[in-house]
């Protein structure tokens, strides 16, 4: 039967008519070929239709990556609903702040973590269901029409300003970022891929949904302790990894035994500059692989990448566009940069999404048409301002400068500065605090924060208040005290640059600042 590749719905689809006793989902002793998870999957999304979710409506998923969240996750898209996955690490507050914004009707998790959310969850007119404890399906819901630009998922990211912003990713990016990435990756339905990166990241997620493009098997694995790893790897035959350097650090400290590294066929980096020294690591405890060296953000999913033979004599590099991507470098007035000379990258083409979540302002600023080589962009297609700086050398490949705003880039994650500074001005003793994010060779940023305090005031106590209320990823590593009000810029403002500057260089060679 011949479908339309519209929908993640519709490659499951078709992967379980073409491949349906075929491996879908590994995880320890659970297992699912793809006719299993496509029934599984119309089963919860007659669930959904008989609690009377609705195309459209926003369904947040709060959970680890067990076998019942990926067929809820998928059965949200058979719905037409909008999924929002939710970063497990998220503290209460966070999460409040995610369902309120989203407006979702639904919140579904474990028991643990729903009690866990008791008193950040009062006020919210939301439902809560169990993962384990799913109701009963009532009604025989036919799956609604969709269209490839209707909202598919809101993906929730560190915000210049403070609070996460949605980030809404359509059908189309969905379907066709996982085509362009198994593409380009050569993923086959003989493939095991580890899922290691939260769903809620969008190389997470890619993870999924590559696996459902090529009819590989997803293979998730939450993990405590880094040799848990190539046990499990073995165990399920895993052939391909994605990571960010963080990830990568940890895992090179683990033993791989060589027939477990020599099965993998490719990995991939993305979230941050994969250091020289760690590629050579990974080529030893993987001979075989391929390895691929990966640039992207959530507005527009992955950008570019370095093809492997590329990567030992480009090793600085982020490569060229992904396929179906048009990715340009240009100046403040939108012409283009010529060889060597920085500018905003840029990129447009089928993995741009529809903006932020109930921000148009924001969204009209970086998502805009652009006077391109063809002339004016189609109406309704838009490109999408990284706020990145690059450069391309003279044979096209291009090369990452800096960060065009404040954000800061720590494990794989975007973090806003106002986000961490927020926790620390709620103890009644701060009276200024700046975050930054200074270069550490396995965070690729850590978070540091300048602050002028009330005497008495203790660093222990305030990094405890920030463990507590963030994530572990966003907690700062240190904290620079200040005897004096912190420096002000002409304007007035905080002089952040000058303050980063000097906390580089006091922070770059210490060993207080670890991973």
């Amino acid at each position: 039967m011949n479908r339309a590749r519209v929908s993640l719905y519709h490659l499951l689809q078709l992967s379980a008519e073409r491949h349906g006793g075929r491996p879908a989902f590994v995880q320890g002793d659970t297992r699912a070929d793809y006719a299993r998870l496509l029934a599984d999957v119309r089963g919860h999304a007659e669930r959904l239709a008989a609690a009377g979710i609705e195309p459209g409506d926003r369904v947040a998923v709060y959970a680890g990556k067990q076998y019942d969240t990926v067929a809820m996750m998928l059965a949200i898209n058979a719905r037409g609903a909008i999924l929002v996955p939710i970063n497990p690490q998220l503290k209460p507050a966070q999460v409040r702040h995610i369902l309120q914004d989203s407006g979702a009707r639904l919140l579904l998790s474990s028991g643990p973590r729903l009690q866990r959310l008791k008193e950040a969850l009062d006020g919210l007119t939301l439902d809560a269901w169990r993962l384990e404890a799913l109701p009963e399906a009532s009604l025989a819901a036919p799956v609604p029409a969709v269209v490839d630009n209707d909202p598919a998922a809101i993906l929730y990211t560190s915000g210049s300003t403070g609070r996460p912003k949605g980030v809404v990713l359509s059908q189309r990016n969905l379907v066709a970022g996982a085509d362009s990435v198994s593409a380009y990756l050569g993923l086959a339905e003989d493939d095991v891929i580890l899922g290691i990166l939260p769903l809620s990241f969008d190389a997470g997620l890619s993870q999924l949904t590559t696996a459902l493009a090529s009819a590989a098997c997803y293979a998730p694995l939450d993990f405590l302790q880094p040799n848990e790893v190539p046990a499990f790897c073995e165990h399920h035959g895993v052939t391909a990894i994605t990571g960010v350097p963080p990830l990568w650090m940890q895992l090179m400290a683990a033993d791989w035994p060589a027939q477990t590294g020599a099965r993998v066929r490719r990995f991939a980096n993305t979230g941050g500059h994969m250091p020289g020294p760690l590629l050579d690591r990974l080529r030893q405890a993987f001979p075989q692989a391929r390895p691929y060296l990966m640039y992207g953000l959530t507005e527009a999913f992955r950008s570019t990448y370095l093809q492997p033979e590329d990567a030992a004599a480009r090793p600085g590099s982020i490569g060229k566009a992904v396929p179906n991507a048009d990715i340009r470098v240009l100046r403040p007035d939108g012409g283009e940069c010529a060889p060597g000379e920085p500018g905003e990258l840029v990129h447009r083409g089928a993995f741009v999404t529809l903006g932020y979540w109930n921000d148009p302002e924001l969204t009209a600023h970086r998502f805009r048409p652009w006077q391109g080589p063809h002339g004016q962009i189609p109406r309704g297609d838009v490109a999408v301002w990284s706020g990145d700086i690059v450069y391309r050398d003279d044979e096209g490949y291009l090369y990452f400068v800096a960060r065009g705003d404040d954000m800061i880039k720590t494990s794989g994650y975007r973090v806003s500065p106002t986000e961490v500074e927020e926790v620390l001005f709620s103890h009644p003793g701060v009276r200024e605090a700046a975050a930054f994010g200074v270069p550490h060779p396995m965070l690729g940023e850590a978070i540091v924060v300048s602050l002028h305090a009330a005497d008495g005031v203790a660093e222990a106590d305030l990094l405890r208040l920030c463990r507590e209320r963030l994530p572990g990823y966003m907690a700062p590593q240190r904290l620079a005290f200040h005897a004096e009000p912190l420096p002000r810029n002409p304007n007035g403002k905080i002089d952040r640059k000058a303050l980063k500057q000097r906390l580089i260089g006091l922070f770059a060679s210490s060993s207080t600042i670890n991973g």
